[in-house]
């Protein structure tokens, strides 16, 4: 349960920034944000989501400010911002990768002598902007936190305090590069998969012929593409190691249907299905 009633500054009213936004209000928590679409926030401020803009004096009031923008946005609004955030504000990212965003903004909370936490939801959809936020869109999700190392125990309570109004289901702690490098697989590689997937001239014909096995390999292909492209080369490294993996697999896999052989194609399946059975004996990460 929450103490008191928070002031939550966020920078970005898309997706994440946006339901983010929603949840707080919709708790009774009072909420400023940055958005250079201005639509998007006269919208925000409309429907009474958002109280005004995030600026210099109203960081000054915020208990929690959250950077929901592309990495290098996160790290020139923090820029912007810093010198105005008092000592007992936290700031948290929460964009997809970490390492570049946690380095620049440690660097910066710790010049400016705030605490800042990196973070990643474990969710969302395949839809991006204000007009698809909801409020609950993180209830039960998981989510990822990267703390500095100085008084890691007690920024990490106090960050699931401010939190609590999200309703996450659970809290891991990793570093930035343990993040980046699972986040690769997990997330960046299904991405480019998908949407290399319907690249496939059968997928402008695929009506009637496909059900669910096609809407959960093809969601993802509906993506941002300027944002995914800034998270694909930031974590460039770890994600080509990924897609030669994945090209090696399937390179297994053609070449015993070019050759016909029943025994190896059946072998690769059941190593397939194994290393499903495997990977999901410690949890369901079904979403």
């Amino acid at each position: 349960m929450v103490y008191k009633k928070l002031t939550i500054g966020i920078v970005g009213l898309g997706l994440i920034g946006g339901s983010m936004a929603r949840t707080y209000a919709a708790a009774g928590h009072k909420v400023f944000a940055a958005e250079t679409n201005s639509k998007a926030l006269q919208a925000a401020i409309d429907e009474q989501v958002v109280t005004g803009s995030l600026t210099r004096d109203t960081a000054a009031l915020c208990d929690l400010i959250l950077l929901a923008v592309y990495p290098k946005a996160a790290i020139a609004k923090l820029q912007e911002l810093a010198s105005a955030i008092p000592a007992t504000t936290v700031v948290m990212d929460l964009c997809g990768t970490k390492r570049e965003v946690c380095a620049a903004c440690f660097a910066i909370a710790r010049e400016h002598g705030f605490p800042f936490v990196g973070g990643h939801p474990m969710a969302g959809t395949q839809f991006s902007g204000y007009e698809n936020s909801r409020a609950g869109l993180f209830k039960g999700a998981p989510m990822v936190l990267v703390l500095p190392e100085e008084n890691k125990d007690a920024l990490r309570e106090r960050v699931e305090i401010m939190l609590a109004p999200i309703e996450f289901g659970s809290y891991a702690e990793t570093d930035a590069e343990a993040h980046d490098r699972v986040i690769a697989f997990t997330s960046q590689l299904a991405h480019v998969v998908s949407n290399a997937y319907v690249k496939s001239p059968q997928a402008q014909i695929h009506h009637g012929f496909s059900a669910g096995s096609y809407r959960d390999l093809t969601r993802v292909a509906w993506l941002n593409e300027h944002m995914w492209c800034e998270l694909f080369l930031e974590n460039r490294d770890f994600l080509k190691e990924e897609i030669d993996h994945i090209i090696t697999a399937l390179d297994a896999y053609r070449a015993a249907l070019i050759e016909n052989d029943a025994s190896t194609l059946t072998a690769l399946l059941r190593e397939g299905r194994i290393a499903k059975e495997n990977a999901d004996k410690d949890g369901d990460d079904s979403k």
